[in-house]
């Protein structure tokens, strides 16, 4: 799908990936609602952005809320093309997540992205024409150190957006999974396990030496490409592929070797 005369709607884009995606989107020709759970974020990204964004502030695993973006973006520019379900957490470390960590994982992470195409699918399938964008993570195809409720997240995200493109990509809807590995957010400045500073050491230095870390922008603009390409698949990181063909040619080798990197970023974090 072009992008350019398109409705857009962008989750999570008060800063990061969200935001860049956003204005990638307003250069390319697209109109875009801004939506994050921080309401102020949202509305200095969109006033960047100029007449061709609205913000619009709330918690995108609540349907209600989806259902007023999708409205806004309606009121302002017309039926929406495209959804990119950007907003993520992190969630706890491991076995002692608590609860309530592990359900606002599941909420955000999966059930957010469950909500919004629930909402807009059946439409997409009546015109012949929709996008849907889910914003996973390498953890999705390989798991996250450090972080249990977002390595099982991540995967369950991937797999919602396979079952989209296979039940739906014959019907008009458009779907891609983006799966980067580092990527300079807040996630990886600490705001992946913000409660459990040595968890989140952890799993930002696994992150940082897999591979380098990219920009927003950069993200974006290979999302872009892909989604034009119609590729489901979105690798920032294109040793991801590789990593990921290693664990299905031998998941036991593949699970000794993440024991063996785990231990390596142990020791040298003491």
């Amino acid at each position: 799908m072009e992008i350019a005369g398109k409705v857009a709607i962008v989750t999570g884009a008060g800063a990061g990936i969200g935001a860049a995606l956003a204005q990638r989107l307003v250069t390319g020709g697209a109109r875009v609602v801004v939506a994050d759970l921080d309401a102020d974020s949202a509305a200095k990204v969109a006033g960047e952005l100029g007449e061709n964004a609205v913000a619009v502030g709330g918690d995108v695993a609540d349907e209600q809320v989806v259902a007023a973006l999708i409205e806004a973006a309606e009121r302002a520019f017309g039926p929406v093309d495209l959804y990119f379900a950007n907003a993520g957490i992190g969630g706890g470390p491991g076995l002692d997540s608590t609860e309530e960590q592990w359900a606002a994982a599941i909420d955000v992470n999966v059930m957010a992205h469950v909500r919004a195409a629930r909402l807009l699918v059946p439409g997409w399938v009546e015109r012949g024409s929709g996008y849907f964008v889910s914003t996973a993570s390498a953890a999705g195809l390989l798991t996250q150190i450090g972080s249990a409720p977002y390595s099982v997240t991540k995967h369950a995200a991937v797999g919602f957006a396979e079952w989209l493109s296979v039940t739906y990509g014959d019907q008009g809807v458009g779907v891609s999974c983006l799966c980067p590995m580092g990527v300079d957010t807040r996630l990886l400045s600490g705001d992946l396990i913000p409660e459990n500073p040595e968890a989140a050491a952890l799993a930002i230095k696994a992150v940082k030496t897999a591979g380098a870390v990219l920009s927003p922008e950069e993200v974006a603009e290979t999302v872009v490409e892909a989604v034009a390409a119609g590729h489901f698949l979105i690798l920032p990181h294109p040793e991801v592929l590789q990593m990921y063909r290693n664990k299905g040619a031998d998941y036991d080798r593949w699970l000794s070797g993440m024991r063996r990197f785990q231990a390596m970023l142990q020791t040298a974090s003491r």
